[in-house]
């Protein structure tokens, strides 16, 4: 039987991969400024609910945890998808 990945497991990685994606992020420069005020909108979701998830993590509420982070991940994920920002990493983007 396969050893289960713990929860804590996962929220260290999620948590990892979520910052290093937060800080590679770049706004594409040649948006008009519809695009642009979307663009850092999904950015800024990005990272409250990165920030939601190091307060759940702090008060020991790791379920809380980890929906939030995945849910500024998933927001990273569509802002590169629908091409508002500038990445090229796969690793930690769907590009």
């Amino acid at each position: 039987m396969d050893n289960p990945i713990s929860l804590e497991q996962k929220l260290k990685k999620y948590f990892e991969m979520t910052a290093e994606a937060i800080k590679k992020v770049k706004i594409k420069s040649n948006l008009d400024s519809e695009e642009k005020s979307k663009a850092e909108d999904i950015f800024d979701l990005a990272k409250r609910y990165y920030e939601d998830a190091v307060y759940f993590d702090k008060k020991g509420e790791q379920v809380n945890a980890f929906g939030a982070v995945v849910y500024a991940h998933a927001f990273l994920d569509i802002g590169a998808r629908l091409g508002l920002f500038d990445v090229d990493d796969s690793r930690l983007f769907m590009v």
